[in-house]
């Protein structure tokens, strides 16, 4: 049983694109954890292209042709998400992470035992743009990629509409809303 469902915003920082959509972190979403066990929850969902590893890339990446969930199969991880000032968490077995495309992420601790699965919506192929090789004309393109990203048709846990990221704000509501706060829409 889901214990709680975390929203975590994050705008854009320096090159990183970030996301408009929250994050979302299902704690124990898949009840005490288990490669098979999350594997077969995202497979149910969707949510294709597994992989298993030992934790994720312990360097500040992000992905811009698809969005990706990550379900902690055994041990703990911690991330740093949304770049330098951005927050850092920890996961845990049965914990799982849905990352929006564009939201910067990196391992930065983790246990003896930690086995992450993956997975992406409908199977689709994921790139890796590394925060520290970025450029303008690479943020561009990757902008204008995760742009295009559809919502997923439901979430790796339930397998119900991510209503969450149906109901989050446009790019143009969310600068506008910068705008009103005092705040500089970059």
């Amino acid at each position: 049983m889901v214990h709680s469902t975390e929203s975590h915003w994050s705008k854009p920082s320096g090159m990183l694109p970030n996301s408009r959509f929250p994050l979302l972190v299902y704690r124990n979403g898949v009840e005490g954890g288990g490669e098979e066990a999350v594997r077969a929850r995202f497979r149910a969902c969707g949510w294709l292209n597994n992989w298993r590893y030992p934790g994720i890339y312990n360097y500040p990446h992000f992905h811009s042709t698809t969005h990706e969930c990550l379900g902690v199969a055994a041990g703990w991880m911690v991330l740093d998400l949304f770049g330098k000032g951005g927050q850092r968490l920890k996961f845990s077995a049965g914990d799982v992470v849905l990352m929006p495309a564009g939201v910067s992420h990196a391992m930065v601790d983790q246990s003896d035992d930690v086995m992450v699965v993956g997975g992406y919506p409908d199977g689709r192929d994921w790139d890796n743009i590394q925060e520290n090789h970025i450029t303008e004309e690479t943020r561009r393109a990757a902008a204008k990629r995760i742009m295009m990203l559809p919502i997923p048709e439901r979430d790796p846990v339930f397998g119900k509409p991510l209503q969450e990221w149906i109901d989050a704000p446009s790019s143009v509501d969310a600068a506008l809303n910068d705008f009103r706060d005092g705040l500089d829409p970059v």
